[in-house]
């Protein structure tokens, strides 16, 4: 199965002279997404990973079946005030604003091994912040994964030296 014919191009989305990379005709197809599921634990398992992490939101739709499928724990990373105990946070800059991070103080440990999980690699900011995040809490980044690259913005770059990995690269 070509997971390719299951990305739907929006154009002018969210603004003009944007095409948009829409997952959801993958995600409404159960044997799409399992089969993306597959792939992404086929090249993980085995690997030393002690937990995934992902940010809200569509990251969680990757890593929650990854993370089962593991047999790891899944952190998520959230805005501010989306999570009830206390947090870590950090804060990193957009194109057009600013954004912050969060992550319960207690969802991992110091040394361990955390795989970050997205839909879409663009500009590499959020998973970046994410690997900083990580990090602050005295965890490894074992690498990030997504489901898409878009490497004409040269987000793999701004996660370096992390390894990345992406099933679709457009």
């Amino acid at each position: 199965m070509d997971l390719r014919e299951y990305i739907r191009d929006v154009p002018d989305f969210p603004k003009p002279g944007i095409l948009f990379k829409d997952i959801t005709p993958l995600l409404s197809t159960p044997a799409a997404f399992q089969q993306a599921i597959d792939l992404m634990c086929i090249e993980f398992r085995g690997q030393p990973i002690n937990a995934i992490a992902a940010a809200e939101a569509r990251g969680f739709l990757f890593a929650a079946p990854l993370a089962v499928e593991l047999n790891l724990p899944l952190v998520p990373l959230r805005k501010p005030g989306k999570l009830p105990y206390r947090t870590l946070s950090h804060a990193y800059d957009l194109e057009y604003g600013s954004a912050e991070l969060n992550m319960h103080v207690d969802a991992i440990e110091p040394g361990m091994r955390v795989l970050l999980v997205d839909d879409v690699l663009a500009t590499g900011g959020t998973m970046a912040a994410g690997c900083k995040l990580i990090e602050k809490a005295g965890g490894q980044v074992a690498g990030c994964a997504f489901l898409i690259e878009l490497g004409f913005l040269g987000g793999a770059a701004k996660l370096f030296p992390h390894p990345c990995f992406s099933l679709l690269k457009f």
